[in-house]
């Protein structure tokens, strides 16, 4: 048996199921929700780190300006 570069039978290959017409309300199982609620706290952590970046930024740039 000899594999070809343009064989595509699927294998290895990762396929994320679509909604179809009749089954609007899916959401994916258990670790489709968590990886969604994982990704969400990583997001929230970057924005505050960022904000916290920012901060402190803009008081040494103050302080500077002020002496």
């Amino acid at each position: 048996m000899t594999a070809s570069g343009t064989d595509n039978d699927g294998q290895g290959m990762i396929v994320n199921p679509r909604p179809t017409a009749d089954n609007q309300d899916w959401d994916g199982d258990d670790a489709d929700r968590a990886d969604r609620l994982r990704f969400e706290e990583e997001q929230a952590m970057i924005r505050e780190q960022s904000e916290a970046h920012a901060a402190a930024k803009a008081a040494e740039v103050k302080k500077r300006n002020s002496e």
